[in-house]
């Protein structure tokens, strides 16, 4: 297995999900650079990520049911905050999920990229799973199927809260994104706590990420229809370019539904 094989095997399941949940946004989709660009900064944040993590490693366990999901949606979460809300495109609730999955799913990538070429790497596999090569892409499918959308769903928690948030009193939007980030947190360590479960973990992970899918794809559907573009031209309609977002636009019946997370 060569390093380009690796290399499809750590992304290609990262562009896919962010290319699938990228059509969810169907009333405005945002602008494929700035998604481009939280995608590259979510991968470069592992760096400071893994190197923070490494100060609060008390047992194997514990990184993984708390350290780890704690300052990995908090990292993540300060690459959407710093380079994505403040941006004038950065105006719907939807827009919190796509740009959290894409810091998300840049981070997952180049975990996947470590996972998938440290267990090709690791010669000592060989005699319990017939080859490396075998080994890695057993890795990569599990990956691909349960840990690179998770932490898009996961991230997609406190998305969906920040973009609520941005039209909401300051005080009543740091709460709502604190419930967000808890509700993040808490996935990723149920999540990974089920890794530690030894013969019925791969089962366990299974039916978790099948309900924390259903979880996102009830905050998509109230994305999209408490979104200010409800009653907008399509997006490909002559005037769309001309139309900006102001928040007094938000219909009044519409207001009420962002008092719940």
């Amino acid at each position: 297995m060569d390093f380009k094989t690796i290399f499809a095997l750590s992304f290609g399941p990262g562009i896919f999900w962010m290319i699938y949940l990228y059509k969810k946004d169907k009333l405005e989709p945002e602008p494929k650079s700035l998604v481009i660009k939280i995608f590259f900064l979510g991968l470069l944040a592992a760096i400071p990520i893994a190197i923070v993590e490494t100060f609060f490693t008390v047992s194997k366990f514990w990184l993984l049911v708390l350290v780890a999901p704690v300052i990995e949606e908090y990292g993540k979460y300060l690459v959407v905050k710093k380079f994505a809300y403040t941006n004038d495109e950065f105006n719907e609730p939807m827009d919190g999920i796509i740009y959290a999955s894409a810091a998300a799913l840049g981070f997952a990538s180049i975990e996947n990229l470590g996972y998938i070429y440290g267990t090709y790497s690791t010669t000592n596999i060989i005699s319990s799973t017939g080859t490396a090569a075998t080994a890695a892409i057993t890795i990569a499918v599990l990956r691909a199927l349960l840990s690179v959308p998770g932490h898009a769903i996961w991230s997609s928690m406190w998305g969906y809260a920040l973009g609520k948030a941005k039209f909401l009193p300051e005080a009543e939007g740091k709460k709502l994104v604190a419930q967000g980030l808890f509700l993040a947190m808490v996935l990723h360590g149920v999540f990974n706590f089920m890794t530690t479960l030894g013969g019925i973990s791969v089962i366990a992970l299974f039916v978790g990420i099948f309900y924390m899918w259903k979880m996102l794809n009830k905050r998509i559907d109230e994305a999209e229809k408490i979104s200010p573009h409800q009653n907008l031209p399509p997006q490909n309609s002559p005037n769309q370019d001309s139309e900006h977002f102001n928040s007094d636009s938000i219909d009044p019946d519409l207001n009420d539904q962002y008092d719940s997370f």
